[in-house]
């Protein structure tokens, strides 16, 4: 019996490390994921990307970084926001000045923002629904307002300097809407463009 169970553990201690995956190879899968994202195999890149996520952590840093946000992208244009939000959080944590990270993260948390928003003018007529949407309206934009607001710091545009002044009105965040000015130029200091995974 002892004989027998010492032979099953060897077979599947084996298993187990002929499964494990050097650094080199993470990084060969890596290289794979980032040549069929940028030929345009979307679909490919998808699933090369959830293959590599258990293994992840083998990447350099920058590495690393630089998939959280290809895989987070991939993520929000298949339409999953829950898991682009997972990876982009992930970079936003690791290189908060990277600004296209912060407008992606912005717009995905302004679904909820916006969703909110239509269930509030639905409920005019209730007045304990319309002050609990209030409230949750008032947390889901207070949450992408800051990403908002870099975003728009470091990369000016037009619709999110609307949406985020549409957002301090909503609320009624009068001393927000004046302070804007003054937070974007402070923003504006430390932009980072360009993730380098090398």
């Amino acid at each position: 019996m002892f004989k027998r169970s010492l032979i099953i553990l060897s077979i599947i201690f084996a298993a187990l490390t002929s499964r494990a995956q050097t650094t080199d190879e993470v990084y060969n899968q890596y290289l794979d994921f980032n040549l069929a994202r940028l030929q345009g195999e979307t679909d490919k890149a998808l699933t090369l990307g959830q293959d590599l996520i258990p293994n992840v952590d083998k990447l350099k840093d920058n590495a690393r970084i630089s998939f959280y946000y290809s895989i987070g992208n991939l993520f929000e244009n298949d339409g999953q926001s829950v898991k682009a939000i997972e990876y982009y959080e992930k970079v936003d944590a690791a290189v908060p000045d990277y600004y296209v990270v912060q407008r992606a993260l912005g717009y995905l948390y302004m679904k909820d923002a916006n969703d909110l928003s239509e269930k509030l003018n639905a409920s005019r007529s209730n007045i304990n629904e319309n002050k609990r949407l209030t409230i949750l309206y008032t947390a889901a934009a207070k949450k992408a307002l800051p990403h908002l607001e870099k975003s728009q710091a470091c990369d000016p545009n037009d619709d999110t300097l609307s949406l985020i002044k549409s957002l301090y009105k909503n609320m009624g965040d009068t001393q927000g809407a004046a302070t804007l000015n003054s937070r974007l130029k402070a923003l504006s200091k430390n932009c980072v463009d360009l993730l380098d995974d090398k």
